[in-house]
């Protein structure tokens, strides 16, 4: 059984649920009877070690990776369906537009796919550290922390009720995060869900509502940031983080799933 600690909501009442997914490569097992819950309203963060999984979740959320057991919904709709999608806005952790757009055009491009017209972009750039004369730009002037912003800001406008992002703080300067923080918090507020993943434990410890540690292809822990400090009983969430990962491996061998490699991340 999944060592998470599942809330039990409503599937049709909540955002994204994932219950009991497993996903193979092959033979070998890259996650291993996941389960977690994402509620309206609610930022919810994803911790992990590199090539334990959690792009690979992301991946089996999206349909992008097919699982071998298990079901996925987003607001009560299986995530096999294409309906499914119109709820969501996906930024991955690497993103690679096309450079030849102009940052204005790629925005412009990105939000007609979701039926969204463009408004009031420079004010909107600005809030993100952007400068908006940059808009007019091609993107292959661009440097890789802009990039993210323009992918952030056609993700945050996108007006979708679940956003699911990967690394979104790569590349980002320090008062981008800031920046972003304040508008994830605003999504959340106007009852939003986000779903991300993230290396920087103090911007999860500072925003989320609640945590997951995924090690091993597990959810080794879900609940609030507090609740994880205070159950491993350290004096902050990367303290917290390792003990949760070392407390798995000393209960469990230390092994690895099957699936462990370059195609797990």
């Amino acid at each position: 059984m999944s060592e998470s600690e599942s809330s039990g909501a409503d599937t049709a009442k909540t955002a994204l649920s994932v219950r009991d997914v497993s996903v193979l490569y092959g033979r070998r097992r890259v996650l291993e009877r996941v389960d977690l819950d994402v509620a309206p309203g609610e930022i919810f963060g994803l911790i992990g070690l590199n090539g334990v999984g959690k792009t690979t979740l992301i991946k089996t959320i999206l349909d992008l990776a097919q699982a071998a057991s298990g079901a996925v919904a987003i607001f009560g709709v299986d995530s096999r369906q294409p309906a499914s999608r119109k709820a969501i806005a996906y930024l991955p952790e690497h993103l690679q537009p096309n450079r030849n757009l102009k940052g204005r055009e790629f925005i412009d491009f990105s939000l007609a796919y979701f039926g969204v017209k463009l408004r009031d972009i420079e004010q909107q750039a600005a809030g993100l550290a952007l400068d908006p004369a940059a808009l007019g730009r091609r993107m292959s002037t661009y440097s890789k922390g802009m990039v993210q912003k323009a992918g952030l800001l056609a993700t945050l406008l996108s007006e979708r009720p679940l956003l699911i992002l990967d690394e979104p703080m790569t590349g980002l300067d320090p008062r981008a995060r800031i920046l972003l923080k304040e508008r994830l918090l605003a999504y959340r507020d106007n009852g939003g869900a986000v779903f991300f993943s993230s290396h920087i434990l103090s911007d999860i410890d500072e925003i989320c509502d609640r945590v997951g540690v995924i090690h091993d292809g597990r959810i080794v822990f879900s609940g609030t940031p507090e609740e994880m400090r205070q159950r491993f009983g350290a004096a902050n969430l990367e303290r917290a983080f390792l003990a949760a990962v070392e407390d798995h491996e000393a209960r469990h061998g230390g092994a690895v799933p099957q699936g462990e490699g370059a195609t797990a991340h």
